[in-house]
């Protein structure tokens, strides 16, 4: 009787939670960490909503006159969120989607 060898091969799945941004980004950054007590790092915007430069588009909400307020992760990068009341102590949305 001759037994032969099964030999299987696993990929690796990679699953990306994605989400698509129907607004433009600072509009959406707004509605998502202002006043939800939400945080976010450079990697998980890129990898959760494909926003390439969080960065920047955090320079566009303080620009706006928005409190983001940024504390280092425990990775070493830096973690962005957000109050409700903007500069001016307004709760009004400053970025129209």
């Amino acid at each position: 009787m001759l037994i032969g060898k099964l030999k299987l091969n696993f990929e690796k799945v990679i699953i990306m939670s994605f989400t698509t941004i129907k607004s433009n980004q600072t509009a959406f950054l707004e509605t998502y960490l202002r006043g939800t007590g939400k945080t976010l790092t450079a990697a998980d915007a890129k990898a959760r909503f494909g926003i390439q430069n969080l960065t920047a588009r955090v320079s566009e909400l303080r620009a706006a006159g928005l409190n983001v307020k940024a504390e280092p992760a425990t990775t070493g990068k830096t973690r962005y969120s957000m109050t409700a009341r903007d500069v001016t102590g307004s709760r009004a949305k400053v970025f129209v989607s």
